[in-house]
């Protein structure tokens, strides 16, 4: 008879992980965050102990974010980058994913190497490549000339939000089709008979029955894309570079490594945490939600 303790044991090496390089590294932040700052170094002092936590940083944080705050436009941008991002990865990658589940046959695994095989090569490397291709004197812009889009070479590099957006997509959409697929490949086709027995349309069945079915999935790779997005740095410095695409992460970014006051680079990761932390919840409250009335669906 296996002990009680057997099965929980298994967790125990990732619990570990989790604490050593999350939770640890997360209380550093903190610490950093509700802090103080040497007045003579300009450096920041931890404070350890939460009874002792300073929230000044957290208020002017707060401030710099509000409406007629220095950070309020970036704070819209970004918002506004990641939904767009959004729409964009779910008008592609859903019909990828829905073809690939239903209708690839045979080809159902080459597509799936296709769409891994980008992540085989690192991320930078492939907005450098990008970059390359978006030069004025570059392939984007040699074949838009050729077929008469443009008149003359367009500035992609230059500040510009389609280009951050594009950038965006394609680095990301990979990790939405993979979650989409998986869950549009569970579904049962009896589900689809049976509603094609009761005199529903092909539309109607996806609408009534493939789409509402597939939520889970959409939901995953929602927040399994749009989590990093909004901490995304490094994408619009490769593509663009401008203060005019920058984003939250581009600030947090400066703070920590260009500017005089890590404190405030720490406080505003907190502050973004939190939201996303909002995200989060509701993204697990919708999936007990489902889960539940697939389960009532199934019972019946």
């Amino acid at each position: 008879m296996y002990h009680r303790w057997l099965w929980p044991a298994f967790a125990l090496p990732g619990v570990l992980w989790l604490v050593l390089l999350f939770i640890v590294p997360f209380y550093a932040v903190l610490g950093v965050a509700l802090g103080t700052v040497d007045p003579v170094l300009f450096q920041p002092v931890p404070i350890w102990n939460p009874l002792d936590w300073n929230v000044g940083w957290l208020s002017e944080v707060l401030t710099r974010l509000g409406p007629g705050g220095i950070w309020f436009d970036v704070e819209v941008r970004t918002i506004v980058y990641v939904l767009i991002s959004l729409a964009l990865c779910l008008l592609i990658g859903y019909p990828v994913a829905y073809y690939t589940a239903r209708h690839a046959g045979r080809w159902k695994g080459l597509i799936l190497i296709l769409i891994i095989l980008p992540l085989w090569i690192s991320y930078m490397m492939r907005m450098l490549a990008w970059v390359n291709l978006l030069q004025l004197n570059g392939w984007v812009n040699s074949v838009l000339m050729f077929t008469h889009v443009l008149s003359q070479p367009r500035d992609w590099l230059g500040g510009s939000a389609s280009t951050v957006i594009f950038a965006l997509v394609y680095g990301y959409i990979p990790y939405l089709i993979l979650p989409l697929f998986a869950a549009l490949d569970r579904i049962d086709r009896s589900h689809l008979e049976a509603a094609r027995d009761l005199g529903a349309s092909r539309w109607s069945a996806f609408r009534t029955v493939t789409l509402p079915l597939s939520k889970i999935g959409i939901l995953g790779g929602a927040v399994l894309i749009t989590l990093p997005m909004f901490g995304d740095y490094y994408t619009p410095n490769i593509v663009s570079g401008s203060p005019k695409t920058t984003m939250i992460g581009n600030q947090i970014d400066l703070y920590f490594h260009g500017g005089p006051q890590p404190t405030i680079g720490a406080a505003l990761t907190i502050v973004m945490a939190a939201f996303l932390l909002v995200l989060m919840l509701y993204y697990l409250r919708s999936i007990h939600r489902a889960q539940h009335e697939t389960g009532a669906v199934g019972a019946l």
